[in-house]
């Protein structure tokens, strides 16, 4: 039998992709609630008049609550964030599900989308960042 905390280390070693894990669960409660607030049209009002005055009332780490006013959704996710709770952040800002992610990859919204529509990235290439293969 494979240590659990061995077998959950793996999960680190895909390259350009972070596996929502228990761990992180733990580690983005709090911001993930935040995100949840947004559904609420006057918390969505609250927020838009003054960001960080909202954050405030969040129990956020200083990495959280930097990178949600910088909108790094990467390092957001690193934090514990789940895309489908920072969904209400981008969308609040009234961007789509597209435009937003775009933004993680570094493509354009057009590119990002052809990619996609072709049937995503291409599974050659690095699949260990350990390995570099």
């Amino acid at each position: 039998m494979t240590d659990i905390h061995q077998y959950l280390a793996e999960f680190d070693d895909i390259p350009g992709t972070r596996v929502y894990t228990a761990a992180r669960a733990r580690k983005g409660y709090h911001l993930n609630q935040f995100c949840m607030s947004l559904m609420k049209p006057e918390n969505r009002a609250r927020w838009k008049a003054d960001e960080a005055a909202y954050l405030a009332d969040w129990p956020l780490t200083d990495d959280q609550r930097a990178a949600v006013l910088e909108r790094d959704y990467n390092r957001l996710l690193d934090l514990g964030g789940n895309i489908y709770f920072l969904a209400k952040v981008f969308s609040t800002d009234g961007l789509s599900f597209v435009q937003a992610v775009s933004t993680m990859t570094g493509m354009s919204v057009a590119d990002y989308q052809a990619m996609m529509l072709a049937g995503g990235r291409s599974p050659q290439g690095v699949r260990s960042i350990r390995e570099g293969n």
